[in-house]
């Protein structure tokens, strides 16, 4: 799988004064060290916005920040990589201009976001579609496929040694070492866990007896803070597995995942499937373009296990300095030079044109008031 990473690279350090990266939560990524390419009709309207949230998204938001503001120079995006449970928080209070978030607004937070939004409503675009790597340390063992209720027992301390008969079943041609397993989650509230709960409740069954939330459910194994300390975590140890952001999986190991019966492997291709056969979400205001994953599906070729990143904002400013920065910014995001620049340093899989068309629709409907 190691052909279709990018690498998030150092350098551009002019704009690395730009980017607020190195708070609570902060998985410490670097800009690019070329300019990604940027569409010419952006606006690039003078001033500064801020943004905080989901550290899965990190990696992208230093791509885009990098790209937009070498494109234009007085526009200045700040992002805080504080997870996405405190990115929603700060966004809800008006500590920041927009937030990032693994989870859309649930219906309590967009009935909150009312008071902060000047009596408007708040709406979700998703803008950073991206396996969730479920990888593994295990010396010796350089593939492996797991299905889905496998997963959850192994991460539900159920499952306790590498050599179970139930993954020795799907992987009858590795001599599989008695080593213990040792399941890795983030300790802080995370959007990629809330994801990562979907799934399992969603494709294992009564494998999976807990309901899906962006904390842990259960006293960790091991803990590690945002996907980098999980990353770490699994690099360190031995027997070590854990579920990270693809962009953080780079030179690990990592399982096939099972649909149906057959196993499949990530790329943007099987990760852009699932989003591209599910629905938006029942009960989003106009705009509002949370999804319903299909988490259960049995498509052919799908990787099942996906995060969706959101920026979440106002379709009503009081700032128009601030509105017209945040527009012009959110277009660059989802635009097809900021898709594929994303998509060239973390795998993340590119949003079709049908859905790009309808996000920028959104995008044009906020205003100042």
């Amino acid at each position: 799988m190691a052909e279709w990473f990018g690498s998030v690279r150092a350098g551009a350090a002019a704009v690395a004064s730009a980017l607020v990266l190195t708070a609570c939560g902060s998985d410490n990524a670097v800009p690019p060290d070329s300019a990604p390419p940027a569409p010419d009709d952006l606006a690039c309207p003078p001033g500064n916005i801020s943004g905080a949230g989901s550290s899965a998204q990190e990696n992208a938001m230093v791509t885009w920040v990098a790209g937009y503001q070498m494109a234009c120079e007085g526009s200045v995006v700040y992002y805080n990589s504080v997870g996405s449970g405190a990115g929603r928080s700060q966004f809800l209070d008006g500590a920041v201009t927009f937030g990032g978030t693994d989870a859309a607004l649930d219906p309590k937070e967009t009935t909150e976001a009312k008071e902060r939004c000047h009596g408007s409503d708040a709406i979700n675009i998703p803008a950073y579609v991206v396996p969730i790597a479920v990888a593994f340390n295990l010396p010796g063992i350089d593939t492996l496929n797991l299905r889905p209720g496998t997963i959850a027992k192994i991460f539900d301390q159920q499952i306790t040694h590498w050599d179970d008969e139930e993954i020795a079943a799907d992987n009858p041609d590795l001599d599989l070492p008695h080593t213990p397993v040792l399941p890795v989650n983030r300790s802080d509230e995370s959007g990629t866990t809330e994801n990562f709960t979907d799934y399992l409740a969603a494709a294992a069954g009564d494998d999976w007896p807990h309901e899906p939330d962006g904390s842990w459910p259960i006293r960790p194994a091991e803990a590690g803070q945002g996907n980098s300390g999980v990353a770490a975590a699994v690099k360190g140890g031995e027997g070590t597995v854990g579920y990270v952001e693809v962009s953080f999986a780079e030179g690990m190991t990592t399982a096939r995942v099972g649909i149906g019966e057959e196993f499949v492997e990530m790329s943007p291709e099987s990760a852009g499937a699932i989003v591209i056969a599910s629905p938006q979400r029942e009960g989003n205001v106009e705009h509002d373009h949370a999804l319903e994953l299909d988490y259960n599906t049995r498509e052919p070729g799908t990787y099942p296990i996906v995060l969706v990143s959101y920026q979440v904002a106002c379709l009503t400013y009081t700032n128009g300095r601030d509105t017209a920065l945040l527009k012009d910014f959110l277009g660059y995001l989802v635009s097809e030079e900021g898709q594929q620049a994303v998509s060239e340093e973390t795998g993340s899989a590119p949003l079709p044109d049908d859905i790009r068309a309808e996000l920028n629709e959104s995008i044009g409907a906020i205003e100042t008031r």
